[in-house]
């Protein structure tokens, strides 16, 4: 865990930027002391964005499965699949 003062961020923001872009990880800013803000690279929340909604897909997938919904085995995706390709 990374952790700043917020007057690192206004007096040295580059190498705080630097920070966030070499490490990948959040970066926790502090105000008098106490958690105030996180400060992540562009690159980073994106996976992790991607990394959420993955999991929440995975869950919807989980709950319908549990729920009773028709699933397919992988031999039977893979023919859906094709019959699909063989309509083109």
């Amino acid at each position: 865990m990374i952790i700043k003062s917020s007057t690192s961020l206004r007096n040295d923001y580059l190498s705080i930027s630097e920070l966030a872009q070499n490490s990948g990880e959040p970066i926790y800013i502090t105000k008098n002391g106490e958690g105030d803000i996180v400060v992540m690279s562009i690159d980073a929340f994106e996976r992790r964005e991607e990394s959420i909604r993955l999991k929440e897909r995975l869950d919807y997938a989980e709950q319908s499965r549990l729920s009773g919904e028709k699933a397919f085995s992988v031999a039977e995706a893979w023919e859906e699949i094709d019959k699909l390709y063989d309509k083109r």
